[in-house]
């Protein structure tokens, strides 16, 4: 994660539970990783959440990155079919 993404992603207990948002809002990195993944375009998310910006999207992504390097193992299960 660049040094400019800490200060973009915040967690605070007090908001949306702890999870990690954006700075200045309620909208999580969850969030916007679950946009990406049902097809909306970084556009279609700044036209939804005028708030943010293109660099706020990086830095979501820049944390899930960051959250998947650490030493933790995630077993995956095949789809059932």
């Amino acid at each position: 994660m660049k040094a400019d993404d800490n200060r973009l992603i915040v967690s605070d207990p007090s908001i949306m539970m702890g999870k990690p948002v954006i700075a200045g809002t309620r909208i999580t990195v969850e969030l916007i990783l679950e946009k990406l993944a049902a097809g909306e375009t970084v556009e279609d998310i700044l036209t939804a959440h005028p708030r943010l910006t293109a660099d706020a999207i990086r830095a979501a992504l820049s944390f899930a990155v960051a959250a998947l390097r650490a030493d933790v193992v995630y077993p995956l299960t095949p789809a059932v079919s």
